[in-house]
């Protein structure tokens, strides 16, 4: 039976591709320290080994890691707010942790890792869309950490005996995504407008950003698992994009906005525009995104008010 690790598997990304391994009857292993994950979570993946520890944690990271065929790699400190809050702890989670998984993987004979990049790596777009080879100049600490984790995962594929694939995410929503005031524009719009909140529009509004589905997104996993002779890095995004202002004309056909809607000043960090050309991983992953967000974010929506009943 093929057994694949998954780092920050109680995350929302990270615990749908554990899903979808365990019901084709794979043995996966889950690490995760909860910081930002989710214990319900895992309960939806009840047939995992759950190793709640942090990639910080050598042992434990072995430990997960052995054994292994593949490793999916997401466990990180996520967000360009938080980074600029902390670049330390940042650093630390995405660039030393992705290195105790780099080095778990190589000693213990894994054949492949497929490491969560970001489009945060990019920084202030100078074309749309944007293709592999757009210049790389990050904003933010995050972005600066996720590139630097995606150049060292490459340079282990060029050193060792282990194929890595980078999948520069753009901006992923979707069920189990819960509300972080550092995360996605969409949970933290859903669940504030569920709650009778005001949100806050920073700048005009007229900012794109490319949303990608999260079933999408553990598509482009899992056909990265099985390439055989791929390495590289590969944009995962909807190739499509629309304005902050769009996003909240769609919200208001679900949600009723009997809230304010604040304005609020553009936010260090944040890009202006973000569309992503996915041609190559079209090409050499077969990735073919499947969920337009007009059905995504309905469902999104769907599982949000669960949520809230639930808890």
């Amino acid at each position: 039976m093929p057994k694949y690790t998954v780092t920050g598997g109680a995350g929302f990304i990270g615990s749908t591709i554990a899903k979808s391994l365990l019901s084709r009857g794979d043995q996966v292993t889950v690490i995760d320290d909860l910081s930002s994950g989710y214990a319900s979570n895992l309960e939806q993946i009840p047939d995992a080994e759950v190793i709640e520890a942090s990639v910080l944690d050598v042992g434990a990271v072995e430990k997960a890691v052995a054994g292994s065929d593949t490793v999916f790699h997401l466990a990180a400190s996520v967000g360009n707010k938080r980074s600029i809050d902390d670049p330390i702890s940042d650093a630390s989670t995405n660039l030393l942790g992705t290195i105790n998984v780099l080095e778990a993987a190589r000693s213990g004979g894994v054949r492949k890792i497929v490491v969560s990049s970001s489009a945060g790596i990019f920084g202030e777009l100078k074309t749309l869309p944007i293709d592999e080879s757009h210049q790389l100049e990050p904003d933010s600490p995050y972005g600066v950490s996720k590139l630097a984790a995606e150049k060292i995962s490459l340079a282990y594929s060029k050193l060792y005996d282990i194929e890595a694939i980078a999948l520069r995410y753009f901006n992923v929503y979707g069920p189990n995504q819960r509300f972080d005031a550092y995360g996605n524009v969409i949970p933290i719009f859903v669940f504030k407008l569920l709650n009778g909140e005001p949100i806050t529009i920073f700048g005009d509004g007229e900012q794109t950003r490319d949303f990608v589905s999260v079933h999408d997104v553990v598509q482009a996993n899992l056909a990265a698992s099985p390439s055989i002779g791929v390495s590289g890095a590969f944009n995962i995004a909807s190739g499509t994009r629309i304005s902050i202002n769009r996003l909240v004309a769609m919200l208001d056909e679900l949600i009723p906005l009997d809230c304010e809607i604040k304005s609020g000043d553009p936010r260090p960090g944040d890009v202006r525009d973000s569309l992503g050309d996915i041609s190559k991983a079209r090409e050499l992953l077969r990735f073919n995104p499947q969920v337009a967000l007009e059905d995504g974010l309905p469902e999104y929506v769907a599982w949000a008010q669960e949520e809230i009943k639930r808890t």
